[in-house]
């Protein structure tokens, strides 16, 4: 019996590659990412690992500075992040 193995490229779910911070200090998707058949399963892995924690931190901070929340919402939101982080710390 053979399984069937996905190879992926190198760059798959490296966050830093598929999901870079722009000039604009906004992360995107690069235009190279785009004809990848594999660039939503590669977002979504990456965005589940630690990494993508960080980037939700970012989001909240962000949300933050331009009022659309307020301090104990974001309080909340990065506690909330930060305990997760800490649960995936534990598990690998």
């Amino acid at each position: 019996m053979t399984v069937n193995q996905k190879k992926f490229p190198p760059c798959f779910a490296d966050l830093e590659s598929v999901f870079p911070m722009g000039d604009e200090g906004l992360r995107q998707t690069p235009e190279s990412c785009m004809p990848c058949c594999y660039k939503t399963d590669c977002l979504r892995k990456a965005m589940a690992d630690r990494g993508g924690i960080a980037v939700r931190q970012e989001m909240v901070d962000r949300a933050y500075e331009s009022g659309r929340v307020g301090f104990f919402e974001r309080w909340s939101r990065k506690k909330a992040l930060s305990a997760q982080k800490q649960k995936k710390d534990k598990s690998l």
